[in-house]
């Protein structure tokens, strides 16, 4: 019990606290300190008290405005046993099935791929948004669902300019899902929602910072090969972004102190390690131009094996 001064008792008493009406009472003469005050304290509520699991959940769901409503619906539960079952029952067969069932499966799909890849909110959003879209236009009927969540995912991606590639999105689709589905999936999106997907080319440095994460490179060398990247753009260098990215990583990790293994990079970036040996014999001539002075010279770049 706490303390506090009664103006009855003129001194202070040890009072009780009544949490449902909100009513601080002297234990001593009775007398209400104060009356209807607000909690302030977390408000752990559970509406399953009747078993055993713990759920310390306040609310539900937040909205979500590609839902019906918002996705703020009430369903009422079937009792165990009582007087009320019948009742109750009554009022279950009001309710109607919910339209936005396999909205909600899909995006939870989503949320799940999402997550595998690392990738943040707003790119789970779009692709949210993106299926709605599909939904809306029955563009979704009779096709492989699966392969639809993953294209809509990689159109986020490219949209928002956080490119990931197919081989990435493949990985982690659901199903037994594959590329050329997905690719398929891609071309309808393209053709329901009016927009080209490959509006301009990936710029290789969307893909660079995260091979060098992967790889657990420095800062230093992160900024060297982003920098690298940037001026591939002034030599003719005729390979897609991926492959130079992977290249253009390989050849800052050789001059590091911690030289790392081609069979490593490939590993990292998910290009195959003949694509990287031949995209690096391109890049090789160019490597005065590319590599930045401050951080390695020209005796440094003589290092380089040769392709």
């Amino acid at each position: 019990m706490e303390d506090i001064f009664c103006s009855d008792c003129k001194r202070n008493t040890a009072v009780v606290f009544d949490h449902s009406a909100g009513d601080t009472i002297c234990s001593e003469c009775g007398l209400v300190l104060e009356a209807h005050s607000i909690d302030e304290t977390s408000e752990w509520r559970t509406f399953a008290n009747e078993t055993a699991d713990n759920d310390p959940h306040r609310v539900g769901e937040k909205s979500n405005h590609l839902l019906t409503n918002s996705g703020l619906t009430t369903m009422i539960s079937m009792p165990t046993g009582g007087a009320n079952r019948s009742s109750t029952g009554r009022f279950r067969n009001i309710n109607t099935p919910d339209p936005d069932r396999g909205l909600i499966e899909a995006f939870k799909v989503i949320a799940v791929m999402s997550d595998r890849l690392g990738l943040v909110s707003t790119i789970k959003d779009l692709a949210n948004e993106i299926y709605k879209k599909m939904d809306d236009a029955k563009a979704t009927r009779g096709r492989n669902k699966e392969a639809l969540m993953a294209a809509c995912l990689y159109t986020a991606c490219n949209k928002l300019e956080k490119s990931r590639t197919m081989k990435e999105i493949h990985s982690v689709a659901s199903g037994n899902v594959t590329r050329k589905e997905i690719g398929r999936a891609k071309l309808e999106i393209s053709k329901h929602l009016e927009y080209s997907i490959d509006e301009k080319p990936t710029d290789p440095a969307e893909f660079v910072r995260r091979f060098c994460s992967n790889l657990g490179l420095s800062i230093k060398a992160v900024k060297a090969a982003e920098e690298a990247v940037k001026n591939t753009a002034e030599c003719d260098i005729r390979r897609i972004p991926i492959t130079v990215a992977a290249s253009i990583v390989y050849m800052i990790t050789q001059l590091s102190d911690e030289k790392t293994q081609i069979r490593e990079v490939a590993l990292a970036t998910g290009v195959a390690q003949a694509t990287i040996k031949n995209s690096y014999k391109d890049i090789y001539p160019h490597a005065a131009k590319l590599v930045p002075a401050w951080y390695a010279n020209e005796e440094d770049l003589k290092k380089l094996s040769s392709p």
